[in-house]
């Protein structure tokens, strides 16, 4: 039942303790992001990102407080349960869950008996948040905190539970392609050292100051030491000076 059925069907409904304040401060935290996006733009600077990204993670922190706590598995038996890596198609992440229903088939077969189905997956999500696909882009960025501005208007002192589950999910979705847009961006060409310095010297191609100095001392090591000739017994080894000594 929602806060407002219990409203109009009870006068013993009342806002939760610390919900005013904390809706406040998600406000604000809100209002402010706009000030901050107005000045992004295309190929603006992955710093320039920052301050967006640290807005939005405040934020998100303010509304998952205020929504319920999160399902990490999606199971209501286990919540917080350990999560299965190998979860097949259509199973839950649920790893308590997984091992009972894979035992369950096994024993079904070892009697001869059709499997059964295994119920629908609920959403992938990472820490019981939904992270979005890539692109990251701009546009994508203002595309979630539209969202998150038409959820924003709607939320009140006795605003239901999911209200806040939604906008929670939201703001992680703004906060983890603010995030990715504030990384480094791969100037050099280089996989493995995205925001590696470039090296001046290197060939096109090559720009990775890290990969370069690595090519280079691999091939002073791969290289033949040059030997000097061996000195027989009671030979001298005739050195060239650099310099000629000063006269006596």
């Amino acid at each position: 039942m929602s806060p407002q059925e219990q409203h109009g069907n009870s006068r013993g409904y009342s806002v939760p303790t610390g919900r005013p304040y904390a809706l406040k401060e998600l406000q604000a935290a809100l209002g402010s992001l706009g000030d901050h996006l107005r000045e992004l733009y295309d190929g603006a600077h992955p710093a320039e990102y920052e301050a967006v990204a640290d807005a939005l993670y405040t934020a998100f922190q303010t509304a998952a407080g205020l929504a319920p706590a999160k399902s990490y598995t999606g199971c209501p038996e286990h919540p917080n349960g350990a999560l299965d890596p190998e979860a097949p198609d259509g199973w839950g992440r649920c790893l308590i869950c997984n091992d009972r229903r894979r035992l369950g088939l096994r024993d079904r077969g070892r009697r001869g008996l059709p499997a059964a189905a295994a119920p629908p997956a609920g959403e992938q999500r990472r820490l019981g948040y939904p992270v979005p696909d890539p692109p990251y882009t701009l546009q994508a960025l203002r595309g979630h905190l539209q969202a998150v501005e038409e959820r924003r208007f709607h939320l009140g002192f006795s605003s239901p539970a999911d209200d806040f589950v939604r906008i929670a999910d939201d703001l992680h979705k703004a906060f983890i392609v603010a995030r990715e847009l504030s990384r480094p961006r791969n100037a050099t060409g280089c996989s493995e050292h995205p925001g590696a310095p470039v090296d001046p010297d290197a060939p096109p191609g090559e720009a990775c100051i890290f990969c370069a100095g690595r090519k280079r001392r691999a091939q002073r090591s791969a290289s033949v030491p040059e030997m000097l000739p061996r000195i027989r017994r009671g030979e001298r080894r005739q050195l060239q000076r650099r310099f000629e000594r000063p006269p006596g």
